[in-house]
């Protein structure tokens, strides 16, 4: 009877073992397995999530990229015609500028010519001047003299 009655303590000491660990230590071991179970769940959705984003991030760094460049593009066309456009500018001014140039260049040639002419006209009168004297030296009439000289330095 020794071992039966054993046998029960031990069966009636197992099941108060079994309830009281049913009872006060497994819920919080269920709950803490519950909660990792859930943070594991809501890491991988995250995670997920998280790809999700890397992907759409990437899509968008591409347009991103892909609209840079067309807009470097369409700078760059515009610098070029910019480019063009001031060249134009310049070689109008310079044209115009050389006009200008040309156009004094003649104003002066034509100043020289007229002042060439003055000189010689003058230089002309005083040797017909001079020629017109000796050979009115011989006469005595003064004032005959000048009026002839007048007329000659008028014509030429």
């Amino acid at each position: 009877m020794n071992i039966n009655l054993t046998l029960i303590g031990q069966a009636i000491s197992l099941f108060i073992f079994v309830w009281f660990c049913m009872k006060y230590i497994w819920p919080p071991i269920i709950n803490a397995l519950q909660e990792r179970e859930k943070r594991i769940a809501d890491g991988l959705a995250a995670a997920d999530a998280g790809q999700d984003k890397l992907v759409e991030a990437d899509r968008r760094l591409v347009e991103l990229v892909d609209e840079g460049k067309q807009k470097a593009n369409e700078i760059i066309v515009q610098a070029q015609k910019r480019g063009d456009e001031i060249l134009e500018e310049a070689k109008n001014a310079a044209r115009v500028e050389g006009d200008r140039l040309i156009e004094a260049a003649h104003a002066e040639i034509e100043r020289e010519r007229t002042q060439a002419r003055d000189d010689l006209r003058q230089e002309v009168a005083v040797l017909a001047l001079a020629g017109a004297e000796r050979i009115l030296m011989r006469e005595v009439d003064r004032n005959a003299h000048d009026e002839i000289l007048a007329r000659l330095s008028a014509e030429l």
